[in-house]
């Protein structure tokens, strides 16, 4: 029917917690800790509309590589303008790629990465 949620493991929580709600400004929906297993899980949503999960373990294990790695290749996020959203995301410290336009549909994009070096892209409408 639809993709429900992302879940997403963070090395630093609070450094996450802080890239995702003020740097990409999601909102929160609920934080809970859970002491049995050392972890907190905060989730995430892009106005009303539920979409990350956020969890931190104790030592998680380092994402192999950078984005050919099997499983998850990147996060892409819908923008109105994309020239606005990388200028937004460098004045908050961020490296961005340069903007490329997507060969099929003619449409602009552009990469930066999340703390843990989550591949994100942010593409136009």
């Amino acid at each position: 029917m639809k993709i429900h949620h992302i879940a997403i493991i963070c090395f630093n929580y609070e450094v996450s917690k802080k890239f995702y709600t003020e740097v990409l400004e999601l909102n929160i929906i609920r934080e809970v800790y859970r002491e049995e297993r050392q972890s907190y899980k905060l989730d995430l949503a892009i106005g009303e509309h539920y979409v990350i999960e956020l969890f931190s373990f104790p030592n998680p294990p380092a994402r192999p590589s950078r984005p050919e790695s099997c499983g998850l290749r990147h996060l892409a996020f819908s923008v109105d303008n994309v020239e606005e959203k990388r200028n937004e995301l460098i004045s908050k410290g961020l490296e961005c790629e340069e903007i490329r336009i997507d060969e099929f549909t003619d449409k602009k994009f552009f990469f930066t990465t999340d703390p843990d070096n989550l591949p994100l892209e942010f593409y136009e409408n």
